[in-house]
């Protein structure tokens, strides 16, 4: 059976970088995982991608020894199954807002007794090995994300729900959540009350003997959340990396080409060739 290296990170004591995809695309998801993340995550829920497209790209990632996560579109036996079955060695579900809501969710995680899992690992058999169904339960984590007023309350409830490996907070919608249109939508939260309600999380999720991840918009601010004790950070998604990259370049060509040719300099004609 496949060691999940999420797993094998916090073990050792160290947190998990985690790549996000939103494309739907199987090259870019091997580009990505290629880049030495100890997790990817498929995103289900606003990429642009299908079920049937993530397992393709599962296939693209197999080679990188990163664990596979996918983040399903919602809280659906259906949907969360079929990304396992495909492969992933992990599972993070959005609007998980009560203990029912997790309990649910781990149920469709894990096989019987400790769940309702139906057996079919039609392509995990072959990506994690014959001795899949012995096994599975002990190596794929569950995420449940926290990202409502309704979770923050019952938060002490969801956390002590029987095998839910840990809470994933999505800052964006806990931030409309919490404030509505108080402050800007995005992540990298730098509001006191929403740095605190922040930590508020982590540190319940800790106190209950399981993990928390954190959703980043920049490598910097998913540092600073290691340094606060978050044990799985996600790094911005391939969609910010793109549109970064090339924003930067096409700066950077039109500040030398400006520069070289001065303000109010003709500009060059081409005539021919390249």
């Amino acid at each position: 059976m496949f060691r999940n290296p999420i797993r094998e990170r916090w073990a050792a004591g160290r947190a998990v970088a985690n790549g996000w995809l939103s494309i739907s695309s199987p090259f870019v998801a091997e580009i990505m995982a290629g880049q030495g993340y100890d997790s990817v995550t498929i995103d289900l829920q606003h990429g642009f991608v299908g079920p049937e497209a993530a397992g393709t790209m599962f296939q693209a990632m197999r080679a990188s020894g990163a664990a596979l996560m996918a983040r399903v579109p919602w809280l659906d036996p259906g949907d969360v199954m079929r990304v396992l079955d495909a492969g992933a060695h992990g599972v993070i579900c959005p609007m998980i807002n009560t203990p029912e809501d997790a309990a649910r969710l781990v149920s469709y995680v894990r096989y019987p007794p400790a769940g309702v899992r139906s057996f079919g690992p039609t392509r995990a058999v072959f990506s994690a090995g014959a001795d899949y169904g012995r096994h599975a339960d002990g190596e794929i984590v569950c995420f449940a994300m926290i990202e409502t007023r309704e979770a923050v309350a019952n938060l002490e409830a969801i956390v002590a729900t029987p095998g839910l490996d840990g809470v994933y907070v999505g800052p964006a919608d806990l931030t409309l959540g919490l404030t509505g249109r108080k402050y800007r939508t995005g992540f990298d939260r730098d509001e006191p009350e929403m740095v605190e309600a922040i930590r508020h999380i982590l540190d319940t999720a800790h106190a209950a003997g399981i993990r928390a991840g954190l959703h980043n918009g920049s490598a910097e601010y998913a540092a600073k959340a290691v340094g606060w004790g978050f044990d799985l950070v996600t790094i911005s998604n391939d969609v910010r990396l793109l549109s970064g990259a090339a924003e930067a370049s096409l700066k950077t060509f039109r500040s030398s080409v400006e520069g070289e040719r001065g303000e109010g300099a003709p500009r060059q004609q081409n005539h021919g060739g390249y």
